[in-house]
């Protein structure tokens, strides 16, 4: 355990922003897996509906910096391209 005042100080600032990143990187997983249960439902409105809220928390997440923008854009990138392939095969 930390000695000096500022290293205590330091070790409490690293627990409060490891619980809050944790919370936000496990909001991120639950929306994402709302919208794979979406797509294995085949609900078009549902679906549309669960990608753009996924895009809205995903780009959050990586705002806050819990994850890198480029891991964020990765990840909106196949899912976006999963919804698509489901909309245009239901519509042809």
């Amino acid at each position: 355990m930390a000695n000096h005042p500022s290293a205590i100080k330091r070790a409490k600032q690293n627990e409060k922003r490891r619980v809050r990143n944790r919370a936000r990187k496990t909001r991120m997983k639950n929306v994402i897996n709302n919208l794979e249960d979406a797509l294995a439902s085949n609900a078009r409105d549902v679906v549309q509906q669960s990608l753009k809220e996924a895009i809205s928390v995903i780009d959050r997440t990586a705002q806050k910096g819990v994850i890198h923008k480029n891991k964020a854009a990765r990840k909106i990138s196949r899912l976006t391209q999963r919804v698509n392939a489901l909309l245009q095969a239901e519509g042809s």
